[in-house]
């Protein structure tokens, strides 16, 4: 028996290609806000730019931390809205039905995107920060990359293995 689908047409395809781009986006914001409300803020282990992860930091220094924290949790929370508007858009543009693997699926590949394309800037080439600063910190930025991997494999297997939209023509339409 062939694995092999037929190609999507029309616009059952622009749909799933919509709600795909919706759930990259809200993964990539939602990571963000992941990222910033678990390690800047709850565990504080670094910040975006760590003014004062430093024994000498001066109130300014924190206060400029908390600044671009800020800023990074704007832009992270104004991708997870336009990941929702663009599902939104999508659901309003016909989609009968939202395959329950197609959304989930693509947001870990944004999450998994986010974490692999900071952590490879922030992390390792400008190394503005680093996941758990000090001993083992090289061990702890692997791990963030490979979580990232990780959730890029596991949604792009969720949306393989969803049902793919087929175009029906309705009558009255």
């Amino acid at each position: 028996m062939s694995t092999a689908r037929p190609f999507e047409t029309g616009a059952a395809a622009m749909n799933s290609r919509a709600v795909k781009v919706a759930g990259v986006l809200f993964g990539i914001g939602a990571g963000g806000l992941i990222d910033g409300i678990l390690f800047h803020q709850l565990l504080q282990w670094h910040h975006l730019i760590c003014f004062s992860c430093h024994p000498g930091a001066t109130i300014d220094d924190v206060r400029r931390n908390i600044f671009a924290d800020g800023l990074f949790s704007v832009v992270a929370f104004g991708l997870t809205v336009a990941g929702v508007g663009k599902l939104w858009s999508a659901l309003r543009a016909g989609v009968d039905h939202l395959p329950g693997r197609i959304f989930p699926g693509a947001a870990a590949v944004g999450w998994g995107v986010f974490n692999l394309v900071e952590g490879v800037i922030d992390h390792h080439l400008l190394q503005i920060h680093h996941v758990r600063p000090g001993p083992g910190q090289l061990g702890w930025d692997l791990a963030f990359l490979a979580f990232g991997a990780l959730l890029v494999v596991v949604g792009a297997r969720l949306m393989r293995g969803a049902p793919r939209p087929v175009a029906v023509q309705l009558p009255g339409r």
